[in-house]
Order: structure tokens, then sequence, then C-alpha cells
């Protein structure tokens, strides 16, 4: 009887010893966990995007393109292995398809051409210039003021009046017949880059309540109507990238409080006659700090440890 169980002890340690060595191998053999792929960015979109006269200028002539807009500042802050920033000063969605001439001399390739199989994150903030919202507050400017008397006609031409005369918003109207762009462009990117996740970057807040004449000379119901239709077309694209399977970036809301009416170091949208302090040259448009702003909002809109190219 010793014998035998002599031999089982033996083979019961040969066989423990033989699984030992199988799991080490094993353990061995596995691989680790291959690391996320660092995302391949291309950052699309018009001026307020390209961030016209912020310095430094990465493309000054053509696209009035600085290296630390959004997109420059977003892809130091994921990591990205890639990015393939297009973002032009003037961009219309045409110029997505079609090349642009240049701010002052040159021709910016069209900005679909940047998009590739390869491309995993895509951030599109354009729109602006389709309806014509520069040139909106532009018109709306006015040195007259409005008489003090509440009844009393205005001294200066109201936009808002003209814009909406005969119970008709020409603003409204063209922001709502514009909207089908966004999901156009949605389609398009994900033609050429299927596995991207996309992004559609909303406009920031331009202007207060009641505006701020004559800091901003703008008579208050026109401040008003300003930021009116910078809300519509916000939410047109917010709607359009939900029922086309992209993702919203909500900049309106950080941005309340730093509207062109504030002042130097508190605002992120320069005024008629910009501060060159806050390193924003270009006239009603985001500063230094405003690009840097938008990127908390993109991240936020990511998600917190959400890999930057899962699809859309």
């Amino acid at each position: 009887m010793i014998a035998p169980t002599r031999r089982f002890r033996g083979f019961t340690r040969a066989a423990a010893a033989v699984a030992l060595a199988a799991v080490a191998i094993t353990g061995l053999g596995t691989p680790a966990s291959a690391a996320p792929a660092k995302p391949v960015y291309v950052a699309m979109g018009d001026s307020f995007a390209a961030g016209p006269l912020i310095l430094p200028q990465s493309d000054l002539f053509t696209c009035a393109r600085s290296s630390i807009n959004y997109a420059g500042l977003l892809a130091k802050a994921i990591n990205a292995s890639v990015l393939r920033d297009v973002t032009c000063s003037s961009a219309t969605t045409k110029n997505f398809a079609g090349p642009q001439a240049g701010n002052v001399f040159g021709t910016a390739a069209p900005q679909y051409d940047a998009l590739s199989a390869d491309t995993t994150l895509v951030t599109v903030q354009i729109g602006g210039n389709d309806i014509g919202l520069v040139g909106l507050a532009e018109s709306c400017l006015n040195l007259l003021p409005q008489n003090g008397v509440t009844d009393a006609p205005v001294l200066g031409k109201s936009c808002q009046a003209t814009d909406t005369a005969g119970g008709v918003d020409q603003y409204a109207r063209k922001i709502d017949a514009f909207a089908p762009a966004y999901a156009t462009v949605i389609k398009e990117i994900r033609h050429r880059a299927r596995n991207a996740r996309i992004l559609l970057v909303g406009y920031p807040t331009g202007i207060q309540p009641g505006g701020c004449w004559p800091f901003v000379p703008v008579l208050p119901q026109d401040a008003d109507y300003i930021q009116a239709n910078i809300d519509r077309l916000n939410t047109r694209m917010a709607q359009q990238a939900a029922e086309n399977g992209a993702t919203y970036v909500d900049t309106r809301t950080p941005s309340i409080g730093h509207d062109a009416c504030q002042g130097i170091g508190t605002k992120w949208i320069e005024g008629v006659l910009p501060t060159i302090v806050d390193n924003g040259i270009a006239p009603l448009h985001p500063n230094a700090a405003g690009m840097a702003a938008v990127v908390p909002a993109i991240r936020q809109a990511l998600g917190t440890g959400r890999k930057t190219d899962a699809r859309s």
C-alpha cells in the first residue's frame, strides 16, 4: 500500500509542476492590452474656429489661422497623433467641397480633402458666414443713441425693425433654410471618415442682454436680436447633430458673462474696437481666451475618459 501512495504523490507533484509551467508559458504568451490609438484629428470651420489675427498665426495670408486656436490646443490636450487643421476665415459650407480664395492671397484646398479613413475625430464650426451672422452684427452698428423717453421713436435706425418688417424675420428664415446643410456635412464626413467621431461646435455668446451702447454701439433691441439669431443657429445645429448621429458642443452657456460688453481680461469676444491686450485683433471675434475656453467644452462633450475614436 505504501508504494502506490508514493507513486500517487509523485504523480500529483509532477502534474502540479506541469500545470505551473503551462500557466507560466501561457502568461508569457499573452500580450498586454494594446494602448488606445492616439486620435487623428481634423478641424474644419470658419473664422470662429480659425482664430484670425490671434498671435501667433500659422497661416496669416490665406486662412488667417492661429496656431493657438482651439484645434491646436485641443490636439495637445488629447495627445493627438495627427492634427489636420483646415479651418479658414470667411469659409462657408461651399468651401468644404470646393477651394477657397485666400483672404489676402493663395487658395485653400477644399476642407473635406483633409479627411481620410484613419480620421478618428472631427470638429466642425460653420454656418455663421452662410447666413451672414457677422454681416448682421455690422448692419446693427449705430452711433446714434436711443431716446431716453420710452415711447419715443429711436433716433438711430434699428436693424431689428428693418429685418423683421412686415412680420417676416429675414434672418430666422435664412437660418431655418440653411439648417439641413448640417446634415449634409455630417453625412459627407462620415462617408470619407467612417470611424470618426463628429462634433458640431456651436457659437459663443456675443453680447449681453440689452447690449452695452455705446461701448458696443448697438441699440438694446438690436443687441437682443443679434443674440437671438446666434441662439437660433445654435439650436438648429444641435437639432441636426442629434438627428444625424453627431455630437453638439455648447459654447454659448460657458461664455455667458464673457461677451463683447465685458472688460479686458474677462471678455472672450472682442468688440467693434478690439483690444490687443487680450490677443484678439479681429472685431466681433474670439480672442485667445475665447479660443482656450472652447477646449473644456469639447472635452466635456467627448465625455470624461471617453475615447475620441468612438463612432458617432
